[in-house]
């Protein structure tokens, strides 16, 4: 990718939680895709067909929240202040945030349900808190730092009731500016993470694998069976939910959605609808606790491996290339942020510095949670 110059390689963690893939113009086809019927045509606002209709749930909207005010208020916003065309809950799961974002949604959005943890207990145990509230046909898992536009959830859940073989839906996700961003991904193998890091990723030996999980047949407008949908949004029948086991609390922050993609997969078609939209602003909790964020999604790729199969001894390799690459990316990153200053790109060099800071913190408090894993 452009934002890494010379022989620097992002580390294991860097793509993930600095850059939010965008499609290259180039690779996009054009499709037209048959809209779907809406299940109600009312115009109301969200919250209030769902007061006034007492009928069953059609939608259980999951959002897990870590001091996010204001991106989570913006989300609730798009969800209840708009027509959604279903009947919706929302419920939403704060881990003990300290910006006061579980006050604002008792006071601003009464109508959600508010579970408070009193500890940060991680993205897979909230969502599963949410979904054991749920009542709804469907349940859809949704970042707080996305904004739905105006019949979303009709068109999702119009979609599932018309394919029903179909066990878990992504839309395409958008950016702040309105650019695609990569919104499915083949399941990652050790040798595309090992290509990830510095010390082994200048050798060249699993470029090829590297290049097919990055860049390989990804079509942003054609709706298609998928392995792995991105994390910020996935909408499911809760039964499938509940048959294919809830979110593996074992993941902390990455790779969970990894895991619960590769699950449903074993027995349901996952499906990328690229004809329905949600823009999703991405990382913006992730960048505010980074040392958090880096480290627990760096062990989530070692769990994620594990759990796919992969055998002692290659996993062992990767701890240890991992584990020996970080300084070298402290080091290289440290110098990059150095450089870019000195060029005035203010912007960029704020990336590094976070790459320093999140590898940093994987050293000093990360290492023997990844080496348990």
């Amino acid at each position: 990718m452009s934002e890494f110059t010379g022989s620097m390689m992002p580390s294991p963690v860097e793509l993930d939680l600095f850059e939010d893939p965008v499609v290259p113009p180039e690779a996009l086809e054009t499709q037209t895709e048959p809209r779907t019927r809406r299940r109600f045509d009312s115009g109301k606002s969200a919250w209030l067909q769902s007061f006034l209709d007492d009928g069953p749930i059609d939608v259980s909207v999951c959002i897990a929240n870590w001091n996010c005010r204001d991106m989570l208020r913006a989300c609730l916003e798009s969800l209840h202040d708009l027509p959604q065309g279903v009947r919706l809950e929302t419920i939403v799961v704060d881990n003990a945030s300290h910006d006061g974002a579980a006050d604002m949604v008792a006071r601003e959005f009464p109508e959600v349900i508010l579970i408070r943890n009193l500890a940060n207990l991680g993205f897979s145990r909230a969502n599963n808190q949410a979904a054991e509230r749920a009542r709804g046909r469907y349940v859809f898992f949704l970042n707080n730092d996305t904004d739905v536009p105006p019949e979303t959830l009709g068109r999702l859940f119009d979609y599932a009731e018309e394919h029903p073989d179909v066990g878990m839906i992504g839309p395409r996700l958008r950016d702040g500016l309105g650019r695609t961003q990569v919104s499915y991904r083949l399941r990652p193998t050790i040798g595309t993470l090992l290509y990830r890091t510095t010390v082994l990723g200048w050798t060249g030996l699993f470029r090829g694998a590297y290049h097919r999980y990055r860049r390989h047949v990804f079509n942003a407008e054609t709706t298609q069976p998928v392995e792995i949908l991105m994390g910020a949004a996935m909408f499911l029948r809760r039964d499938v939910f509940q048959q294919c086991g809830p979110w593996d609390e074992d993941f902390t922050f990455g790779g969970e959605d990894m895991d619960l993609s590769t699950r449903v997969n074993r027995q349901h078609q996952v499906v990328y609808l690229p004809s329905v939209e949600i823009t999703h602003y991405g990382r913006v909790s992730t960048r505010q606790h980074i040392g958090y964020a880096s480290s627990n999604m760096i062990t989530g790729f070692v769990r994620y491996l594990r759990k796919s199969g992969c055998s002692p001894l290659p996993l062992f390799a990767y701890k240890v290339v991992v584990t020996l690459d970080a300084p070298v990316q402290i080091l290289a990153k440290s110098l990059e942020n150095l450089w870019r200053r000195l060029c005035g790109k203010k912007e960029k060099a704020a990336k590094s510095e976070l790459a320093v800071r999140g590898l940093a913190h994987f050293l000093a408090r990360g290492l023997g949670a990844f080496w348990k894993a």
